[in-house]
């Protein structure tokens, strides 16, 4: 081998390391894209969430952080305030502020981007039949601002001239999906509003909890909560998390087991038609005066 020729392969041996040091160096001076996630149901959410974080960051080659809150209202707020790039939201809070945020992707649940309220009671009580019969009970809901665990529920008393401080003994929020199936098991609520994912995802890994509690009834379906995006969020950004969303059904080695450590199957779109029933069931609460969450 010419002696210039030797010359040149150990010059690239010897700049592939700076290279390497380079792009990891340039990946780490770009600002992190954040995340905002109100409570999950994993045992291991901690864990789940580094993986996830992991994840997103080898395939957005960007670093990423999850910022977490206990209730929507805070993830909203600081997506309208630039504070954070995307959320996972509730369909509620999405209709209410879809002027300021743009929606990214809904998860696929069972084939569908959909999902269902579950109206649930001690599974002692084998007389409740419907809402209507909790008249005068201790009723548990998630979050002032869920879809399923509040919204679903004050629809179905404003139709019936009702509101949930005058119809029940003590109405009350556990702020998480979980907790509320955790208060009817125990009796802490006769009744409660829960998402039904949530539920049958819990069925899987909990039995022994949600066997402690029957579902009285199932709402029509919503469009899931999605994933989305501030105003403020560059589209590159978007469409670069949309289409890791979207290929983690695809990737075997990681994205697969994350989604079914989450109970789902996929990412999509959606569109907007898939929440246009909580927007009227928003609207219909607002306007007969009933709504409790503003107040």
């Amino acid at each position: 081998m010419a002696r210039s020729a030797l010359i040149r392969i150990l010059f690239l041996l010897l700049a592939m390391p700076f290279a390497s040091c380079s792009h990891a160096t340039e990946q780490s001076a770009r600002p992190p894209i954040r995340i905002g996630l109100t409570p999950v149901f994993l045992d291991d959410q901690a864990t789940f969430i580094n993986e996830w974080r992991d994840y997103l960051q080898r395939h957005l080659d960007q670093p990423v952080t999850f910022v977490q809150r206990g209730t929507y209202r805070e993830i909203v707020d600081l997506l309208g305030k630039g504070k954070l790039d995307f959320a996972w939201l509730c369909g509620y809070p999405y209709v209410r502020n879809k002027k300021i945020f743009r929606l990214v992707a809904v998860p696929l649940y069972q084939g569908k981007p959909l999902y269902q309220s579950y109206l649930i009671v001690p599974s002692s009580d084998r007389q409740t039949q419907s809402l209507g019969d909790l008249r005068g009970k201790n009723f548990a809901f998630s979050d002032p601002d869920s879809n399923s665990g509040h919204l679903y529920p004050e629809y179905l008393l404003a139709k019936q001239g009702s509101n949930p401080s005058s119809f029940f003994a003590k109405a009350f929020f556990t702020w998480s999906h979980r907790k509320v199936v955790e208060a009817v098991a125990i009796g802490l609520a006769q009744g409660g509003a829960v998402d039904g994912y949530v539920w049958d995802t819990l069925a899987l890994a909990h039995p022994e909890l949600t066997s402690k509690t029957r579902i009285v009834s199932k709402s029509p379906p919503f469009g899931h909560p999605p994933f989305v995006a501030g105003i403020a969020t560059p589209r590159q950004d978007i469409a670069a998390l949309q289409q890791v969303l979207f290929r983690m059904t695809h990737d075997g080695e990681g994205g697969r087991s994350l989604l079914d450590r989450l109970n789902l199957d996929g990412f999509v779109y959606g569109g907007d038609r898939l929440f246009e029933g909580i927007e009227e069931m928003a609207k219909f609460v607002a306007e007969t005066g009933n709504n409790t969450s503003r107040k």
